[in-house]
């Protein structure tokens, strides 16, 4: 029974996501993983998707009712269901799972799910649709490349919002080195302005043999200004 489920169960299935290193792998690692996953990461006492909803309301100067928020690799839905319960009402999910899909859309919170492979396909049909655009777990090593946060600067409306976040353990620094040299490189470009870096240092728990208690991670919230 998935309540049964410890922590020592998502360790295993985290720890196994590592050996998924093809995209056709990765899928359907998430695929099999989507029943379980909400209990999963409850476990891992994974905090991202309430700091990044936190983060976006604290700084959002828009009406929180009528902004339409892109949520990139959307998983079964957790970052739109905490921007909802904080007064956002439109969302749309785009995912490259589609059993994640299935649960984010028996979630009713999207106006709109698609699925989509970050890194392969293209997020937009048009530039420039979103008020927020987030994305919360995906960035990181293993997972997307830093080169889709172009498509997430594009997908955003000028004055609108992007919403990122990574983790900040030993295996992910060079990742999110990398990250944070492409975004300060288009604040120097003024494509955006930063308005917020939370470093966080329990982000969720450790699962690696070599690290115990809480690895760290950062959120991060920049402006569009072009």
């Amino acid at each position: 029974m998935a309540s049964s489920r410890t922590f020592a169960d998502v360790r295993d299935v985290i720890l196994s996501a590592h050996t998924n290193v093809g995209l056709q792998s990765k899928i359907g690692f998430y695929s099999t993983w989507a029943e379980n996953y909400e209990q999963d990461v409850a476990l891992l006492d994974y905090r991202a998707p309430h700091l990044a909803a936190e983060c976006i309301t604290k700084n959002f100067k828009g009406d929180k009712a009528r902004a339409i928020i892109l949520d990139v690799a959307c998983g079964t839905g957790l970052v739109s269901a905490h921007l909802k319960k904080l007064g956002f009402k439109h969302f749309v999910g785009i995912d490259g799972c589609a059993g994640m899909l299935d649960l984010a859309r028996k979630t009713g919170l999207f106006q709109e799910l698609k699925q989509c492979m970050l890194g392969q396909d293209s997020l937009l049909e048009q530039d420039e649709m979103y008020d927020i655009v987030v994305i919360v777990g995906a960035l990181s090593v293993g997972q997307v490349p830093v080169t889709v946060i172009e498509q997430l600067w594009r997908a955003t409306k000028p004055g609108g919002y992007v919403c990122m976040t990574t983790r900040g353990n030993a295996e992910n620094q060079e990742y999110k080195a990398e990250l944070e040299h492409v975004v300060r490189r288009m604040v120097e470009e003024k494509r955006w302005s930063c308005v917020a870096v939370n470093e966080v240092e329990e982000w969720e728990r450790a699962v690696a043999e070599h690290e115990t208690g809480y690895i760290p991670g950062a959120v991060y919230l920049y402006q569009r200004t072009q």
